[in-house]
């Protein structure tokens, strides 16, 4: 199955980026894709398996391998390049600019799960000065002990120096990427791993990247149609109050980025939280977008999340990294139930969720893929969302219906009106918090879903 349909965009996929060290490798490789109260308050029990693991504090980085990086104290410790082990020219795709460019990594320690994982996706929160960008890589080894290294992505803040892309074109008999998720192919899967960063700046600069967390999670979720049913838990009744923002007010904004519309609803989502923690641009930062335009920090969102190789606002960690730059972690999570989006609700965090629906079961529209921020849930444990599909500010605050919501996000498959196969995110969300609120431990241990400790 195809996580592509549930990216937010509905774009097709881009050009692969060419000219980026070590892309490449895996394809080039030898091989490598393709019930009682208990029950109902933890969700599904199908099997599903995930872990969610993350690199952030001093202890962590200096487990993993540095081969010219540094761990950089401060009020975001992070690995920054201490002294170049190399240099590799880089030609951007998309601006057809040639740079040389000196490097260092970072390598994290292996992972190794205790499932086989048929999916990964990673997430980094980082600050790239002008000159300098970001490449992740995953390193799985299969059942089979065969290893494989993907590009995850390739990635800078502003659009200065590089176009920040994932890159398609990467497959092989054991595995693909597909955009930004890792999918085992079938009949495989993944035992361990590790992710490396490649920290580059342009040749002769003494500026440097600095990645403050990376991580990613991995997971084994069947095919399912449906997950079993949850009572109402411990937020009903809770409203966070999260301003609302509309994608549907910037249709025909900026098409370099999208054009707005319905192409914006991750970036809508994700600026929502941004400023519920009391971040976001700035005026300056503002000032490119037309004065006329209403919300432009929607716009600001959506220019520096948008995937160059995707044609799209919809990458998971691209958002995630974004909404990261105000000094917010902001990790890609797959939640198990809708109980522990319950749990993350109740203590204070809005959720941004990822999930694919008929117009028959939503009620007002169909949509292949999108994205919405859960704010709450009322008395009778139906889901509050600020969903931006809406034309006015005023008209995104929604009520769901419990079922309906849990069964359009946590599932896998569903069909389509039209009778065709659609593919839905199994309880894929961005997590959003600031670096020193702790999230409340883990509902299950093991499978995690979140971190569970706060550096």
């Amino acid at each position: 199955m195809s996580r592509r349909a549930v990216l937010a965009g509905g774009a097709t996929a881009g050009a692969v980026a060419a000219g980026i060290a070590g892309a490449g490798s895996a394809a080039a490789s030898t091989g490598s894709r393709n019930g009682a109260q208990a029950m109902s308050m933890a969700g599904a029990s199908d099997g599903a398996r995930v872990r969610f693991d993350r690199w952030t504090s001093w202890s962590d980085f200096m487990t993993g391998r540095s081969d010219g990086a540094l761990v950089l104290p401060g009020p975001r410790l992070g690995v920054v390049i201490g002294h170049s082990v190399g240099t590799v020219s880089y030609t951007d795709p998309y601006l057809g600019t040639t740079a040389e460019y000196e490097y260092a990594t970072w390598t994290s320690p292996s992972r190794r799960l205790d499932f086989g994982a048929t999916q990964l996706t990673a997430h980094w929160n980082a600050e790239t000065p002008k000159g300098t960008f970001v490449k992740v890589e995953l390193l799985a080894t299969m059942e089979d002990g065969h290893q494989d290294t993907w590009v995850m992505g390739v990635w800078a803040l502003g659009d200065d120096d590089i176009d920040r892309t994932s890159v398609n074109g990467q497959s092989n008999a054991y595995a693909e990427i597909d955009t930004d998720t890792w999918g085992a192919e079938t009949g495989h899967s993944m035992r361990s791993y590790k992710l490396r960063l490649t920290l580059l700046r342009k040749t002769g600069s003494h500026a440097s990247p600095r990645v403050w967390q990376i991580g990613a999670v991995a997971s084994a979720v069947p095919d399912r149609t449906t997950v079993p049913a949850t009572v109402p838990g411990p937020a009903t009744g809770i409203t966070l109050d999260v301003k609302p923002y509309a994608q549907n007010i910037h249709k025909g904004q900026y098409v370099q980025y999208g054009g707005g519309g319905e192409a914006w609803c991750s970036p809508t989502s994700t600026e929502m939280v941004v400023e519920f923690w009391g971040k976001g641009p700035s005026a300056e930062q503002l000032a490119w977008v037309d004065p006329s335009y209403v919300d432009p920090s929607v716009d600001q969102a959506a220019r520096y999340s948008y995937d160059y190789g995707y044609e799209g606002t919809g990458n998971w960690p691209f958002t995630c990294a974004y909404a990261a730059s105000y000094g917010l972690d902001a990790m890609v999570v797959r939640l198990n139930s809708l109980h522990e989006l319950e749990v993350l609700i109740a203590a204070g965090f809005p959720v941004v969720t990822s999930q694919s629906f008929t117009k028959a079961e939503n009620g007002y529209y169909a949509s292949a893929g999108h994205l919405w921020t859960v704010i709450g849930f009322d008395a009778n444990g139906d889901v509050i969302v600020n969903d931006p599909a809406s034309n006015s500010d005023d008209n995104v605050y929604t009520v769901y219906p419990r079922r309906m919501f849990e069964t359009v996000w946590l599932r896998t498959v569903y069909t389509k009106a039209d009778g065709s196969p659609g593919s839905g995110s199994g309880g894929i969300a961005y997590l959003i918090k600031p670096h020193d609120k702790a999230l409340p431990p883990v509902v299950d241990p093991r499978n995690p879903s979140w971190p569970d400790r706060c550096e």
